[in-house]
């Protein structure tokens, strides 16, 4: 697929630039209120990372398996990065990139929908790339610059990066590769939810995007997104 990249020097959301254009991606130098997922913001120095949305036309995916859209922009940003460094890229439920225990990488994907399925996705995307200093009380910020010592061609990222997505949308084991590259699956671990802190172990994530997580006792407990959160 061909997309047609524009690059704009500051604006307040890429999402919100490109809802309305006729373009397929928007990359901003730098953004004034830049969004993660519910009312998270993102931290990202002027000019130093890979900022950036991206409009989708989904054919005939119904509502109720939005999620697909998830699966397919979270494996293709593993894939993209892996190649740069010996450590493993994994996702954390639903959408965050990390590598080892620190954030590389934030999505944030709005649906719109026409009747009972979705007519475009605007995708947007925060990737750490060249900044070596993050000043916000985000607990495990991390960058390509800080994991490897070396600065990167942004432009030459986002061009892997949309090959990646192509392919991987493409792919008939996304889904599968989605849950492979889960973080902390099979793997003990602290959680929290409305009754408290509780030991888990994550076993899979449902076609829905629901988390399924099983406690010391054996008991599965399902979790819609923000329901429950991840202690670091």
């Amino acid at each position: 697929m061909d997309f047609k990249i524009v690059h704009i020097d500051e604006t307040d959301s890429t999402n919100r630039w490109l809802r309305d254009s006729v373009f397929d991606v928007v990359v901003a130098e730098y953004q004034t209120a830049g969004k993660g997922c519910g009312n998270n913001s993102w931290e990202s120095e002027r000019g130093k990372n890979l900022t950036f949305s991206m409009q989708i036309h989904p054919a005939g995916i119904p509502a109720n398996e939005q999620f697909r859209i998830t699966e397919v922009v979270s494996v293709a940003l593993c894939e993209t990065l892996a190649p740069y460094f010996n450590k493993k890229v994994a996702i954390k439920w639903p959408n965050d990139i990390y590598v080892d225990d620190r954030k590389i990488c934030g999505i944030l994907i709005e649906n719109r929908l026409q009747g009972s399925e979705i007519r475009d996705s605007i995708i947007g995307i925060g990737l750490n790339v060249n900044q070596r200093t993050f000043l916000s009380d985000a607990p495990n910020p991390v960058s390509l610059i800080q994991l490897t010592g070396q600065e990167m061609d942004r432009d030459a990222l986002l061009n892997r990066f949309l090959e990646t997505f192509t392919r991987v949308e493409a792919s008939p084991t996304c889904g599968q590769d989605y849950r492979e590259r889960l973080y902390r699956k099979g793997i003990p671990a602290l959680y929290e939810d409305r009754s408290g802190r509780f030991k888990a172990t994550l076993i899979d994530v449902l076609p829905d995007g629901r988390l399924v997580l099983q406690d010391e006792t054996g008991q599965q407990r399902t979790y819609a997104f923000k329901e429950v959160q991840f202690i670091l």
